[in-house]
Formats: C-alpha cells, sequence, structure tokens
C-alpha cells in the first residue's frame, strides 16, 4: 500500500496479517479468519475452517438409521432439535411412515421453542460483541426455562436425543404445556423489552447500520438462506415455503429486512429478522397449544430399519437457516450415504467478500450478525 505524507514524500506500507481465532470470542467457535490489514482497515479476510471436525457424516455409515440421531446433535448444538427433526423427517419419507398428530404437534412445540432458545442466545451473545453484557443475563434467563423444559421431557440440556424416527421419544404432560403458554405470554413482553434496549440503542444501531451489507444479488450467488437471506428482503421460508410436518395448519407471517435503520441486508436488518421471528414463533406455539389433542406419540416403525434402496433430499428451516439431508439407502440397515448442507457453511464462504474495507471492529459486527455455530460448518 502507498500513501503520501506532508512532505509528499510516497511511504510504502506492508499489509500486516493477524489471525482472529480459532480461539477468539468474536469467532463464535472455533473458526480461524486470517486477515491482512492496512492499519485498522481490512484488504483481505480468508476463513480457516476444520478445528471442529468429527466426521460425523462417515460415522453415520457405520450405525443403524436410529443411532445417526446423536450425532446430528452435535452439528449445531445450540438447535440439537432442529437437527433431529429433518433426520427423522428423510427417514420417514423414505419408510412411508405416518407420525401420530399429537407427535407432530409436539415437535413444532419443540422445534420453535428451540428457535427461541436459539435467537435468544444470538441475541445475548451478539450484544456482548458489541461492548454490552447486561442483555447476555437477561437473555440466558429466559433460555434457561426452555433448556429446563427440554431436560423434563428428554434428560439433557443441549444434546436431547428427543425427536425419533416415527415421532418423539417421550410425552409432555398437561401441567408442562400450561408452562409453556405463560412462558409465551412473559417472553413476548420480555422481548420487546429486549428489543428497546438493545435494538432502538444508539450506539447499537451505529456499529450494526450500513454494515455488513449482503443485497439480494450476493444472497442469491452465495445460496444464503434463513435469517441472513430474509435479512436481505428476501421473503422465503420453508414452513411455508415448503411446508413439512404440519406448519401448513398455523398462521404466521416471514419478517424480512427492510433497511429501516440503513441498508436492505445490513447487520442491523439480520438481527431485527430474528428478533421479529421470536413473536412469529410464539404465535405458532399458541395456535399448536390450542390445536393439540391426547393421543399416541410415535409411529409404526419396525425394530430394524432398513429403508428400501434409493435416495432422498429433505431441507428444513432450522434457526440459522436450511439445513438439508441426502440420504442414500442400499437396502440394509445402516445409510449407504448421508450428506448434509449446513447453511452456516455456506454464510462463513460470505466472509472473504463481506470482510474487504471494513474495519476489524465492524467485521466483528458482521461475523456476528450471520449467527454461525462451528459443528455444523465443520460436521
Amino acid at each position: 500500500m502507498e500513501f503520501v505524507n506532508e512532505s509528499q514524500e510516497k511511504i510504502k506500507s506492508d499489509l500486516l496479517t493477524v489471525n482472529m481465532g480459532p480461539q477468539h470470542p468474536a469467532t463464535h467457535g472455533v473458526l480461524r479468519v486470517e486477515i491482512k490489514t492496512d492499519s485498522e482497515i481490512v484488504s483481505e479476510a480468508i476463513p480457516h475452517i476444520g478445528y471442529l471436525h468429527r466426521c460425523m457424516e462417515k460415522h453415520s455409515e457405520n450405525l443403524d438409521y436410529r443411532g445417526v440421531i446423536p450425532f446430528t446433535d452435535r452439528m449445531d448444538y445450540l438447535a440439537a432439535m432442529s437437527m433431529e427433526w429433518g433426520y427423522s423427517l428423510a427417514v420417514e419419507k423414505m419408510l412411508g411412515t405416518e407420525v401420530p398428530e399429537r407427535a407432530e404437534y409436539l415437535r413444532v412445540i419443540i422445534g420453535e421453542l428451540q428457535r427461541i432458545a436459539s435467537h435468544l442466545l444470538f441475541y445475548g451473545v451478539y450484544a456482548i460483541d458489541l461492548g454490552a453484557f447486561s442483555p447476555f443475563l437477561y437473555a440466558f434467563q429466559d433460555r434457561e426455562e426452555i433448556l429446563r423444559l427440554f431436560e423434563e421431557i428428554s434428560g439433557a440440556r443441549l444434546l436431547y436425543n428427543y425427536i425419533w424416527i416415527g415421532g418423539v421419544w417421550n410425552d409432555v404432560d398437561d401441567d408442562q404445556l400450561r408452562r409453556i403458554s405463560k412462558f409465551c405470554d412473559k417472553m413476548e413482553e420480555n422481548m420487546k423489552k429486549y428489543h428497546s434496549l438493545v435494538g432502538m440503542n444508539k450506539i447499537f444501531r451505529e456499529r450494526t447500520a450500513n454494515v455488513g451489507v449482503v443485497n439480494e444479488k450476493m444472497a442469491y450467488q452465495y445460496g444464503a438462506t434463513g435469517a441472513v437471506l430474509r435479512g436481505s428482503g428476501v421473503k422465503w421460508d420453508l414452513r411455508k415455503d415448503r411446508t413439512y410436518g404440519i406448519y401448513d395448519k398455523f398462521d404466521f407471517d416471514v419478517p424480512v429486512g427492510t433497511g429501516e435503520m440503513g441498508t436492505l441486508g445490513d447487520c442491523w436488518d439480520r438481527y431485527d429478522v430474528r428478533v421479529r421471528e421470536v413473536f412469529e414463533s410464539i404465535k405458532i406455539i399458541r395456535q399448536a397449544l390450542e390445536g393439540i389433542e391426547a393421543g399416541p406419540i410415535m409411529g409404526k416403525v419396525s425394530k430394524i430399519i432398513k429403508p428400501p434402496k434409493g435416495e432422498i433430499y429433505m431441507r428444513t428451516e432450522c434457526p440459522r437457516g436450511e439445513l438439508g439431508y441426502h440420504l442414500v439407502s442400499d437396502g440394509k440397515a445402516k445409510p449407504y450415504r448421508l450428506k448434509v448442507k449446513s447453511s452456516c457453511f455456506t454464510h462463513v464462504s460470505m466472509l472473504g467478500e463481506l470482510g474487504k474495507g471494513q474495519m476489524i471492529a465492524d467485521f466483528v459486527a458482521t461475523i456476528g450478525s450471520i449467527d454461525i455455530v462451528l459443528g455444523e460448518v465443520d460436521r
């Protein structure tokens, strides 16, 4: 790089290479971003992944179909219920299994609670990224109520193995359903306060508005999904546009970015979409609580699962975007091949283009706004 000083002499400066991560709070996991900087300006950003690789897809070839479920939990470990649901749907589609209606309702309730828990974590951790600590405590206090319920019904707080092929592992009693209803009432009021505290805060707005802009063209070029795509103004949600389970029974909206505080597709828009999605999840849960009836929670599935020969692709709308399972069966009791398409992997690939020309502090805001989990990136 060259610049001219007061005496009009040309001075050359070398780019400085800085490693952000793999042990850095701003990378949201073991991601290493090699940053070449000219002072505070990012000249080049190169993401390096693979630090959390645990051979999930290869393991799946040596496990029976039920045995794969705990391995799916460990991809997006902050939305494990969503990971299990997508895989179970793929196997059920191959088998032609009918899931009992009560189990379908429970899957929706649990899936949307998981979405809220995930977005609460995003809200709290993103605030820390940008210098605010109190929102993190508020968010985790509410998230704790969801985790306690998950612990009651599955025995675990993080990796659940709850959604099984054919239904769910354990039923939810009336008292737990009442508690979910009360939680929704409280969460709705709290989320309004949280948004006022952070989203409408002058410092937060200046740190996120017009920063890390992903326009519609770029979102399509990289195959962005979830809140990253919707933050760019594209109204696309698999729960509505390629519906699965019983989502077609529920009335809800799909929030999209508006450019309200800056440029359409900036960090603030992605933040705002996730906040509004919490309200839509509450709306879905309330409808599901009204419609759920007594009945079985597991369909008829043989002890040894052997889907017919063939292949299938199933995708679902997870908190961080679309998750796709490409399942290939050779008619035996173990998957021949299970390929997982990760939205987080796609979004990490955008960082090289997004980082150019940003200040390092703005690049931190950009990484946080795409809300990645490295377990899903590396698989």
